[in-house]
């Protein structure tokens, strides 16, 4: 990667390949920056103290071969780290016991970053032990020579995995919950309709030991909402996070399920409609808040300036903390995350190229440690402010990887190589009912 950032008189013409991998690489940084060498586990954000997100180490995972390939690590040095990572996991007590690491081979949402136990009476996660898990299948398929460490990192990525009681998640229904907890048991909601949830049925499918069987993910896609948004046809969700977090996994492009079969289209082409509306609402900014427009959109999951109201030149308004907005139909609050845009390169690069030249140009911290800030707000006004409105005062570990790894995609298209040879991934999307393409 380089090893020089752009300066203030080169953001005219950002972001050419070499600006992105500057940015590629000053965001993979929060990777190694805030994981503890002891073992491996990652920050949920930079706030001093923060526990580990058991997403974020599964994005950390998988953010490995871009590192080796980009010769930011050495390969042995790379699996190494990698190798220790998945020890530690694999050592993490397993039981009902509530401060357990995790049970049924799922694991909790957040970890105490030093012993590696529950916190904050947290969830059992099946959708963030999902992207943990397709980060070691990332490396145990990216590992592939015949060495000791390589061969262990296999070993232990497909025990992490494999031990998984998929079916137990479903608790007696035909799709899976949204988790568990040892005081209350399972979590009253599920997994249907279209989101991020499509990895995790994928997975799921996937799994030698305890597949979910083909009917869970006809459940999960029964109550799909097919919408026309702008006169775009699309299968709707409405933060672009939801759109974009399986790809960063799987190739989606020309292959299809039941129901992109029905609609003649595919998941890729599905989302590159779900950017385009994204723009589109900004554009309109039906609730006129300060800075939408053609180069200023992203709205998903992301942190926000805190939940109260507030009058602004006039206009009574409600904002929110760390809530899922999206777009056209809320919620929305004025808060943009530029991660989320970035992540769009491969789907729609035409907006997203010019997007990103504009965001350089917020001082919003492309070219400076961990990248871009995670999210702003241009309507809310702080007096002390650099920039004179709010913008998040922390990164999050579960932003870093969708910008890193799709990158990767737009540029190489590794991510997607490498999981084309991943055999879990490839049964579940053909048991999912997938085929044509690459499969």
């Amino acid at each position: 990667m380089p090893e020089t950032l752009s300066t203030d008189a080169d953001l005219d013409r950002l972001p050419t390949d070499d600006d992105l991998s500057r940015l590629q690489f000053t965001t993979v940084l929060y990777y190694l920056h805030c994981t503890n060498p002891d073992n491996g586990l990652v920050r949920d954000k930079t706030e001093p103290n923060a526990p580990a997100s058991i997403a974020a180490i599964g994005m950390a995972l998988a953010t490995i071969p871009v590192v080796v390939e980009r010769g930011v690590l050495i390969r042995e040095f790379a699996a190494k780290i990698t190798r220790n990572r998945l020890r530690y996991l694999m050592a993490c007590p397993q039981g009902p016991e509530p401060d357990s690491s995790g049970y049924k081979g799922f694991f909790y949402h957040f970890l105490d970053i030093e012993t590696g136990r529950r916190v904050w009476q947290c969830e059992l996660s099946t959708i963030d032990s999902a992207f943990l898990f397709a980060g070691a299948l990332t490396v145990a398929t990216y590992f592939d020579r015949d060495t000791a460490d390589e061969a262990e990192i296999r070993g232990l990525a497909t025990a992490l995995y494999e031990r998984a009681d998929w079916n137990w998640a479903r608790d007696g229904g035909a799709t899976l919950t949204h988790g568990w907890r040892p005081e209350s048991g399972f979590i009253p909601y599920r997994w249907r309709g279209y989101d991020e949830g499509l990895l995790l049925y994928i997975i799921g499918l996937g799994s030698p030991t305890h597949p979910l069987p083909p009917e869970s993910y006809a459940a999960y896609t029964e109550s799909y909402e097919w919408r026309n948004i702008y006169g775009r046809e699309l299968l709707y969700s409405g933060p672009l996070f939801t759109h974009q977090l399986s790809h960063m996994w799987i190739d989606f492009r020309g292959i299809r399920d039941a129901f992109m079969r029905e609609h003649d289209t595919d998941y890729f082409e599905n989302t590159r409609h779900a950017t385009y509306v994204q723009q589109e609402y900004a554009i309109r900014n039906p609730m006129n808040f300060a800075g939408y427009g053609e180069h200023c959109w992203g709205f998903t999951a992301c942190d926000g300036p805190g939940w109260g109201k507030r009058t602004t030149e006039g206009v009574d308004r409600e904002y929110f903390d760390y809530i899922a907005r999206g777009a056209p139909f809320g919620p929305d609050d004025g808060t943009i995350a530029p991660w989320v845009a970035v992540a769009s390169l491969p789907f729609a690069p035409e907006i997203v190229v010019p997007t990103v030249r504009n965001f350089a140009r917020m001082n919003l911290g492309m070219t400076r440690l961990y990248g871009f800030k995670p999210s702003f707000n241009q309507t809310y006004a702080v007096e002390k402010s650099p920039t004179g409105w709010w913008v998040s005062p922390h990164h999050f570990g579960i932003d870093q990887g969708p910008v890193v790894l799709m990158i990767e995609n737009y540029r190489t298209g590794l991510l997607w190589s490498i999981m084309r040879r991943c055999r879990p991934i490839v049964t579940g999307l053909r048991r999912a009912g997938f085929s044509a393409g690459w499969l």
